[in-house]
């Protein structure tokens, strides 16, 4: 049966002399598994650049819930990227968080908002052309509501340290080693009340947004189970200085 869905381009594996496989999270199917055969050749109606990561599309798709592997009928850029791979801050954060959702979504069942948060905020970053420095850090904290590890709310005077086991904010210092402390604190809380249309309100320091990224990392790494670890932050602390 054909269906028609929306989806997300997570990660495109060669697969023969000419065809792919490639995962994309759909809006209506969750992470699923796709074979397009023939996308290396030359007047391909599929091309390997419409399935670069984080690309926006729009499909119909043969499904099976027996099948472990899907087939595409058809597949579109839907809305077309018209900054994201041509700006090398861009393209990092996207890579970056690619790797991110990558680890951190691996159900094959349908969850529309997490769908609808992830795809809008593709949608915005490639539409914005300032307070770009934290906009990883915000979708990071973002996405946790979506996970279900969301922190609870920041108090400002009664929240000097935060629980990273927890999730909780508390006036004393956490048994163990997983936890923020001022000025951080206040960093992080200052995240959690923050929207994508106000992060160029936000000033961080490169040496707090290195910080609280590290942090953020350790946060899902504390609560995704076999999270491991993350590579193109790197790469994406150095493009963004």
């Amino acid at each position: 049966m054909l269906h028609k869905t929306r989806g997300i381009v997570f990660k495109t594996t060669d697969y023969g002399e000419s065809s792919v496989i490639v995962q994309i999270f759909t809006e209506k199917f969750g992470m699923q598994s796709y074979i397009i055969n023939g996308v290396k050749k030359p007047r391909a109606k599929i091309s390997r650049n419409m399935l670069q990561p984080m690309h926006l599309l729009d499909l119909v798709v043969y499904h099976k819930n027996t099948g472990s592997v899907q087939r595409i009928a058809e597949l579109k850029n839907s809305p077309l990227l018209q900054s994201i791979p041509y700006d090398v801050i861009k393209s990092s954060l996207a890579i970056f968080l690619n790797e991110i959702v990558y680890k951190a979504v691996r159900q094959q069942t349908a969850d529309e908002n997490l769908f609808d948060f992830i795809f809008s905020a593709i949608e915005w970053l490639d539409h914005q052309h300032e307070g770009l420095a934290n906009f990883h850090l915000l979708f990071l904290v973002r996405l946790t509501r979506h996970l279900g590890f969301f922190p609870e709310q920041f108090k400002a005077g009664g929240s000097d340290y935060f629980d990273m086991k927890a999730g909780t904010f508390s006036r004393y210092k956490p048994d163990g080693l997983y936890y923020l402390s001022p000025p951080h604190t206040q960093n992080f809380g200052a995240l959690l009340q923050c929207s994508f249309e106000g992060l160029n309100l936000l000033h961080f320091s490169n040496d707090e947004r290195r910080y609280l990224l590290l942090k953020l990392l350790e946060y899902y790494a504390l609560h995704i189970e076999g999270f491991g670890n993350i590579k193109s932050h790197e790469v994406l602390e150095e493009v963004l200085g």
